[in-house]
This record gives C-alpha cells, sequence and structure tokens, in this order.
C-alpha cells in the first residue's frame, strides 16, 4: 500500500480529511465521522506533497471543512475531480 497522512479537526467533530497514494495516484480523502464520506483524485501525477498537506491541514481547521479544501486547493493551485460521494 501506499503513503497516507492524515488530519482530525482540532476543534472537537470528528471531521478527518487525509490523503493517499495508490498505484501512482494521489487521492484526498473526507470523512465527517457521522454519513459523509467523500473521495477526490489530485489531477497532477506527482503533486507536491507538503502543498497538499498544507491545504489539508488549513481546511480541516474550518468548521466548514469541505468548502474550505475546495478553497485551499485553488489558492495552491492543486486541481481535483471527485470519485465518490
Amino acid at each position: 500500500m501506499g503513503q497516507q497522512t492524515t488530519f482530525h479537526a482540532p476543534h472537537g467533530g470528528a471531521d478527518f480529511l487525509g490523503f493517499r497514494t495508490r498505484a501512482g495516484t494521489t487521492e484526498i480523502v473526507y470523512d465527517d465521522g457521522v454519513a459523509r464520506r467523500m473521495v477526490w483524485r489530485v489531477a497532477s501525477a506527482a503533486p507536491n506533497e507538503a502543498r497538499l498537506s498544507d491545504a489539508l491541514r488549513a481546511a480541516v481547521g474550518s468548521l466548514r471543512v469541505v468548502p474550505s479544501l475546495y478553497d485551499e486547493l485553488k489558492k495552491r493551485a492543486i486541481a481535483i475531480e471527485r470519485i465518490t460521494g
């Protein structure tokens, strides 16, 4: 299996964001701990993991994680495509 990096909401929520690498593809995973799980594929073949980690860390600290995730990825010019959720 590939590499994984995960972040949990610091405000006591069950929100989880992480990224994983599988077979050369990087995926971002979001889970709200109750009913919502979403997965996106990063469009770049070799994304900058530090920039991706920064985006996820900033987004998970927000009360509205998914909208913040989109904003943080856009700021860093990281393109994604939704594959589940």
